[in-house]
């Protein structure tokens, strides 16, 4: 996975670093929109990315270059709880990269922090599309990378959460079920834990998956609610939220959380908790799948330390009934990133070639399917799942397309509503009632007081 903070996603943008961007790029009289620099089918381009995975970026630039064998990309993959800061000079730079990742909302690589330091791709889009290139890609890989009627970056895929993902052998083994309410959830992590086993695993400190969490048990709770508060459209001192907060704060008491979660992050703690086998369950979205995929999963275990992996069976449940209000199967998502250009290239012709090879052609975003770490922006896209090697087809397969259909269907936005100091109130709310030094009713106050000078 690309390690996302979403997902993992993300850290918070801060506005320090935007101003200080944005000032930058007006001295220096970037972000206009560029110019044709350079060949449109020979170069040497570098990509700045906290996501996808390398493995998943070398994938997709090798089928770039099948039809562009001139043009040769560089993926570098850079930490995600940093990217802000090294993105911030570098941007400014002609030493920077030629193409860089960018997010809805106000998430790490946010578009309102970077758009200054990209073209515009608005005339780009529409020259591989047509006019009406809005009507044939994912509304939710548009709307989030467009600032002022400037198009950004172009999406790839999204990324949705309101999932968990298990290791199926684990309950198997123990003869359990996965759970479908808050009571059952309780039950199979006793088990587990009886068994010597970890249940549930998160990096509680990496709030960006407890925001995805949160998010979760509010649409169980009553969908549409977290994003109607992050609009200001229903306050957060809302009896609902009440409800959801003493929910997630009971995940910590009643023993789902694993001790001593708010030190750990979900990239790469968590995860490689969950692929080594150490726990049953984890809080991942869709970008989660491509582990499902054999020679994905052992490269992930071995990068968590496993010795001579043994690929298990992973499936995708939905969210328990924490609220017992029968309200599951939500789910909720944004771009996973947006491909942008820098305006400070001398390479610009070449970037918009794979910009929008891998973005905009059946041939790129088929690519994408495949890697099954982004559902494609191009509409009409489908895996060729008889072409992908899952660990157990028998049992992955038809979990695999069901949760597709669901993710690709869900019109909820995940980070795309929340702004950078919404999502630090976010950070001290929920981290802080979850060590217990912040009390419900001050955790909802200080969200709604963001919204209220917002």
């Amino acid at each position: 996975m690309s390690k996302k903070t979403s997902s993992w996603r993300r850290a918070g943008a801060t506005a320090v670093a935007g101003l200080t961007l944005l000032s930058l790029v007006a001295c220096s009289g970037g972000g206009s929109g560029g110019d044709d620099s350079g060949s449109a089918t020979e170069g040497n381009l570098v990509w700045w990315g906290w996501t996808p995975d390398k493995p998943v970026a070398d994938q997709l630039i090798a089928a770039f270059n099948e039809e562009y064998p001139d043009i040769a990309v560089e993926f570098v993959s850079k930490p995600i709880d940093n990217y802000d800061s090294v993105m911030g000079p570098a941007i400014t730079s002609a030493d920077g990269p030629d193409i860089f990742n960018v997010a809805p909302g106000s998430a790490n690589g946010g578009v309102e922090t970077f758009q200054a330091g990209a073209i515009d791709l608005g005339p780009v889009v529409e020259e591989a599309l047509g006019s009406d290139w809005r009507d044939k890609l994912s509304a939710s890989g548009v709307e989030g990378l467009v600032v002022d009627d400037k198009v950004v970056g172009l999406s790839a895929g999204s990324v949705y959460s309101g999932s968990l993902w298990i290791n199926k052998d684990m309950f198997d083994a123990q003869g359990l079920t996965p759970p479908t309410t808050l009571e059952e959830w309780k039950q199979v992590c006793a088990a587990f834990q009886a068994a010597g086993q970890g249940c549930f695993v998160q990096g509680a400190g990496q709030w960006a998956f407890d925001m995805d969490t949160f998010e979760a048990i509010m649409e169980n709770v009553e969908p549409g609610a977290y994003i109607e508060a992050s609009l200001g459209e229903r306050p957060y001192t809302d009896p609902a939220f009440v409800e959801g907060m003493e929910i997630w704060k009971s995940l910590f008491d009643d023993g789902i959380m694993q001790d001593g979660a708010v030190g750990l992050q979900q990239y790469p703690d968590a995860s490689n908790a969950f692929m080594s086998g150490q726990y049953a369950m984890v809080m991942m979205g869709t970008w989660y799948t491509q582990y499902t995929v054999r020679d994905t999963m052992i490269g992930a275990m071995e990068a968590a330390g496993v010795s001579n992996p043994e690929p298990f069976t992973m499936i995708p449940i939905q969210f328990p009934d924490v609220a017992g209000t029968g309200e599951t199967g939500n789910m909720f998502g944004d771009a996973d990133y947006g491909l942008a250009i820098s305006a400070q290239s001398d390479q610009q012709a070449a970037a918009k070639t794979f910009v929008t090879w891998l973005t905009t052609t059946e041939a790129g975003q088929q690519t994408v399917a495949n890697t099954l770490n982004d559902i494609p922006s191009l509409l009409g896209i489908q895996p060729q799942w008889d072409d992908i090697d899952l660990v157990n087809p028998e049992v992955q397969l038809d979990a695999l397309k069901e949760y597709t259909d669901v993710a690709a269907s869900s019109t909820q936005p995940r980070f795309a509503t929340v702004s950078a100091d919404l999502n630090s109130a976010f950070r001290d709310a929920l981290i802080g009632v979850a060590t217990g030094d912040v009390t419900i009713d001050d955790a909802l106050a200080g969200l709604q007081s963001v919204v209220d000078a917002q």
